[in-house]
């Protein structure tokens, strides 16, 4: 670990607030150099990404930057899980925070309003990183019923973590799911509140539908941009299944995909050093 990133971690960084158009955004800085924000999942605040896939970036030389969304978390403001309108958080993030041209990060959901926010406010935007997430428009693979059925369970065990993370099949996988659980739950002290279940419950429907990202205007924007974009995934994603990427093939032009073996929704999670490595070498070969 180098000397900048070794005085920053994520299981120890403060809560800061700033205050954005009458309400207040919860956000976590660590390292320096250049910024790296971090849209999260579904169900998702600070306190899900996994600290060993922060402090890799970290020491890739980003300043890594996570957020709980407007009315979740530690944040104040109306929520919303619409990615047409939470994407005014990163938005107005950056500005606050004068960050200048950003890498912009998205998970899941988090992925989703990042591929709005390029569409909106791509002269904010250098590169654009997604993990486990979804294309516009009609998926050839849809999500599994099991995400549904899972996803609305109230308190997760480490059983619903690997089913909607990992690859429950995988002895590899399971095993890293325990060990990346265990050092999400090192933060014991300035936790964000979990994400109220009546919330969640009532935007997530119960059952697949196709398309889940019906923006014709976003997909347009990615078959056109020159940022580049790397997507992470694994190569069973119950959620958002990878195929749909590489069903993209030669119609986005910066687009790279590097796909995880024995892995799910999560594969930052289960492979974090090698994410980390791969985001920093992608930023620093493209442009």
């Amino acid at each position: 670990m180098n000397a900048v990133a070794s005085i920053h971690h994520a299981v120890s960084a403060p809560n800061q607030f700033v205050e954005v158009s009458g309400r207040t955004l919860a956000y976590r800085s660590i390292g320096e150099g250049r910024p790296l924000l971090l849209c999260t999942r579904f169900r998702g605040t600070m306190d899900v990404w996994d600290p060993a896939f922060l402090d890799g970036l970290a020491d890739e030389g980003f300043r890594v930057i996570t957020f709980d969304y407007s009315g979740l978390g530690l944040s104040t403001g109306q929520p919303t899980y619409n990615p047409a309108e939470m994407v005014r958080d990163p938005i107005d993030l950056m500005a606050a925070l004068d960050l200048g041209e950003v890498v912009l990060g998205g998970w899941s959901l988090g992925g989703l309003v990042a591929q709005v926010a390029l569409a909106v406010a791509g002269e904010r935007i250098s590169h654009l990183v997604l993990i486990g997430t979804n294309p516009p428009g009609h998926m050839v693979k849809p999500s599994e019923q099991l995400f549904y059925d899972t996803a609305v369970i109230e308190h997760y065990a480490l059983k619903e973590e690997e089913i909607l993370f990992f690859e429950p099949k995988s002895e590899a996988s399971r095993k890293a799911a325990a060990e990346s659980a265990a050092r999400i739950a090192e933060r014991t002290e300035g936790r964000s509140p979990p994400v109220p279940i009546a919330f969640a419950r009532a935007n997530i429907g119960d059952g697949p539908r196709n398309p889940i990202f019906p923006a014709d205007a976003v997909l347009e924007v990615l078959k056109t941009t020159t940022k580049p974009i790397l997507h992470l995934g694994g190569d069973h994603d119950i959620i958002f299944p990878v195929e749909n990427w590489y069903a993209l093939n030669q119609m986005l032009p910066t687009l790279q995909l590097i796909t995880y073996p024995s892995a799910g929704h999560g594969p930052q999670h289960q492979y974090p050093r090698a994410s980390a490595e791969h985001v920093g070498s992608f930023v620093r070969s493209t442009g």
